[in-house]
């Protein structure tokens, strides 16, 4: 049996425009468990053993973790990452699946905000409606050199760095087109509301 038959999944590619959609689901009184927010929350609360493991050169104003720090290491260095990421992501996954479990008993429509879904497929085996917000390629390259004012050599790099686009289309079971403008995103997303059935109260 399904363990969350009311989640949706929304996930995507780096500026595919995830946020965006998550923003207009909340607007229209969606409830959306945000799965970047629960990893921000949880580095503040793992801060101790990540600095015991990274160094205190990782620390900011205020002593608190400066992620832009933290990044510049491990996005350089993979087994860096994985340390990262076996302390943090068990503590994320508890805490998405346990306010999934709560929204779960409202017996409503939901959303879950994860960005790298299909990369950690393994890991998230609970949810089973996936929906990816969809823009080809190219245009991923062009917004992030755009948003982040980064080169385009950097900003492809970034952008491989995760499952190809056109893989993650293939394997969701709804697709949202963001491939043109902010006006066309909110009538696709409506297209898929509808697709699922689901209405705001």
């Amino acid at each position: 049996m399904q363990k969350f038959p009311n989640a949706y999944v929304i996930t995507g590619s780096i500026a595919s425009g995830k946020s965006t959609v998550s923003n207009l689901l909340k607007e229209r009184g969606f409830s959306v468990i945000d799965a970047d927010a629960i990893a921000h929350e949880q580095l503040e609360i793992c801060k101790c053993e990540i600095v015991e493991v990274f160094g205190e050169k990782i620390l900011g104003e205020a002593g608190k973790i400066d992620r832009q720090k933290l990044g510049t290491i491990v996005f350089n260095d993979p087994k860096k990452l994985k340390i990262l990421e076996q302390i943090l992501h068990p503590r994320i996954k508890a805490e998405i699946l346990s306010r999934a479990s709560q929204l779960e008993a409202l017996g409503q429509v939901y959303f879950v905000d994860i960005p790298l879904f299909f990369e950690k497929q393994d890991r998230y085996t609970e949810f089973k409606n996936i929906a990816v917000i969809y823009a080809p390629k190219e245009l991923l390259i062009n917004r992030l050199m755009s948003r982040n004012a980064l080169n385009l050599e950097v900003a492809k790099a970034r952008v491989e760095l995760q499952m190809d686009i056109e893989q993650k289309r293939e394997k969701a079971n709804f697709v949202i087109d963001n491939s043109v403008d902010k006006e066309n995103l909110e009538q696709e997303l409506e297209k898929f509301l509808e697709q699922i059935g689901a209405t705001t109260c």
